[in-house]
Formats: C-alpha cells, sequence, structure tokens
C-alpha cells in the first residue's frame, strides 16, 4: 500500500530514541550513505523501533510488511504496520503475502519465505532488518549448540549484503521503550511466547537463567564474542583465499599444498571451494570428512555433500594427488 508521503514524525529526544537514532545512523553513514533503504516491518517493538529512527536518520525510506498468512487476522496486523509506518513518514508501505511450507520446521520454512519475498522486492536497495543484541546472544547459542567451530557462533553481522542490522548493539528492551516513548503499541506476535520454538526457550528460560548463574551481562558477552569472532573470522578467510588460489589446479585442488597448510586455513580452503562448485548446507561433519581425504588418506571412497540434483550427487574425492568435485548417480 501507499500513499501521501509524510513529514518524518518528530521523535522525542529520550535515551530510547537517541540511542535507536545513534545506532542507526552510524550504520547509514558506514554502509549506506546514500539512505535509499528498504525496512523490513513485522509490527513487532525491534521493527517499529527501526523505521521510526531509518526515516529520521537515512533519506528515502520504503516499508515492506510481510504477511505470512500463519494467523487468523494476520492481514489486519500487516496492514497496521503498513499504516504505521506511512505515519513515521516511510515513503511507501507495502504488504506482501507469503506462502510458508512445512520443510525443516515453521521457524526455518517462514525464514525462507520471509527473506525471498524481501530479496525479490527491494530493487537493489539494502534491507534494514531489526535484529537486536539479544536476538544475537540467541543467535550465538544456536550455533553454539551445532558445535560447528567458530563460524557458526559468530553470529550476524551488520551488513551481509543485502541485509543490514543496524540495532546489533541495542537492547530489546530499549526499542520496547521507544515505541513506549512515541505513543506506538507494538504487535505481539504469539509465536515468540510458545515454548514449542527452540528460540523462544532460549529467549525465556536459557537466557535468563545464565544471567542469574553468573551474574549477568551474558547476552552482551555473547555478542561481543560474536564480533570478535567475526574479525577474526575476516582475516583467516582472507588468508584461506590465497591458499585457495594457491592450491588451485584448474577446477581440482592440490593435495600437497592443502596438506601443508595449517588446518584452519586448510578447512576455510575447502568450504570456499565446495560452496563455490554448487555444495549446500555444509556442516562441520562433511568439512572433517573431506579433509581427511587429504589429512588421513586410507584409500576411502568419495564424501558426499549437499547440492546434488535429481538422479545425482555432488561428491568430492581423492584422485591422482589432487582433491575433485563432480556429480555422479548414487549407486
Amino acid at each position: 500500500m501507499g500513499g501521501p508521503v509524510a513529514e518524518p514524525r518528530r521523535l522525542p529526544e529520550t535515551a530510547a530514541v537517541l540511542a535507536v537514532r545513534r545506532a542507526v545512523r552510524d550504520w547509514v553513514a558506514a554502509y549506506a550513505p546514500g539512505g535509499d533503504l528498504v525496512v523490513a516491518l513485522s509490527g513487532g517493538a525491534d521493527s517499529l523501533a527501526l523505521t521510526a529512527a531509518a526515516v529520521v536518520e537515512a533519506g528515502a525510506v520504503d516499508a515492506i510488511v510481510i504477511d505470512h498468512q500463519l494467523q487468523a487476522g494476520s492481514d489486519v496486523v500487516a496492514a497496521d504496520a503498513a499504516a504505521a509506518a506511512l505515519a513515521f513518514g516511510c515513503r511507501s508501505a507495502r504488504v506482501i503475502a507469503v506462502e510458508v511450507g512445512g520443510e525443516g520446521g515453521l521457524e526455518a520454512a517462514a525464514r525462507r519465505a520471509r527473506y525471498a519475498a524481501l530479496d525479490q522486492a527491494r530493487d537493489g536497495r539494502p534491507v534494514l532488518l531489526g535484529h537486536t543484541l539479544d536476538d544475537q546472544a540467541e543467535t550465538v547459542l544456536l550455533g553454539l549448540a551445532r558445535g560447528s567451530g567458530g563460524r557458526s557462533i559468530q553470529g550476524m553481522g551488520e551488513w551481509t549484503q543485502p541485509w543490514g542490522r543496524p540495532l546489533l548493539g541495542v537492547r530489546r528492551a530499549v526499542t520496547r521503550q521507544l515505541c513506549a516513548d512515541v505513543d506506538v503499541s507494538p504487535y505481539e506476535d504469539p509465536h515468540n511466547a510458545s515454548p514449542e520454538f527452540t528460540r523462544v526457550r532460549l529467549r525465556t528460560e536459557v537466557l535468563p537463567l545464565l544471567e542469574e548463574v553468573l551474574g549477568g551481562g551474558v547476552a552482551a558477552a555473547l555478542a561481543r564474542t560474536a564480533e570478535q569472532l567475526r574479525e577474526d573470522g575476516a582475516v583467516l578467510d582472507a588468508f584461506a583465499s590465497e591458499l585457495l588460489h594457491t592450491a588451485s589446479d584448474g577446477a581440482a585442488l592440490s593435495i600437497e599444498t592443502l596438506a601443508t597448510a595449517p588446518a584452519a586455513l586448510r578447512r576455510r580452503a575447502i568450504r570456499a571451494w565446495l560452496l563455490a562448485g554448487g555444495a549446500k548446507a555444509l556442516t562441520g561433519k562433511h568439512l572433517r570428512a573431506v579433509d581427511e581425504l587429504i589429512t588421513d588418506w586410507r584409500g576411502q571412497g568419495g564424501v558426499a555433500v549437499g547440492g546434488g540434483r535429481a538422479g545425482s550427487r555432488l561428491v568430492a574425492a581423492r584422485e591422482h594427488g589432487r582433491l575433485t568435485l563432480r556429480r555422479e548417480r548414487p549407486a
């Protein structure tokens, strides 16, 4: 939906408003100085606070509201969120209804549908997401449970094109306070209180217990850890890229070159090579098995990695001193 563009709503200079505005201002200056942005708006406190600040701190802002159609009245919730965006002064507010499948669970399916719709509708512009420091802490804990190494607990980045997350240093309580300060009532999604979802239990049970047992500051500490790991990971990825270039032998990789490299760089190089070759949903188990073709060769066969097609699978194998990646029919 659209309508006449309102002047940006004047926001009170409360502590919460100033904290969110500062976070958005810093993000825009660093990543999108032109300020022509899209905001993903759910109607919840985080995305409402983000929208209010973005209209003031950025240039032209368009809001996109995704209606997952998972609950009765979701269209009304979406329409109310769009109206709030226009009241804040967004150039436009558009509601997009999506169909949510069931593969991988409801949370994952809804996330895929949401991101796909946002990506299609953004028209080449960055999309701001309302993830907060609390969301970052939950993401780090989920990654820790997967046990896939440092990359899995790096959390979310401020800018992973085309997704921008200006509020990763802002607590969820601050976004709620902003909504109260500007007299806007956020939508309370019942899914955010349902214990059947792992992230909800982390939010309502695990993190509060950790805060109590460890004396507070746990969420902020987890977010700092994620940031440090992202910084370290960027350096290691750069060195791994150099190793990958050196080891490249056409479409294959030199076993000798990889075998003499440090494990942290070798596995990063293997991961990048597999992804470039079409691998999907790589796990730590995949990477260790492919790494063993280099460092613990006992004549074992190839390793199937996700990314196959109907009637074929994607297999990494050791052949004549080279690591190869090919599609083959299952036996």
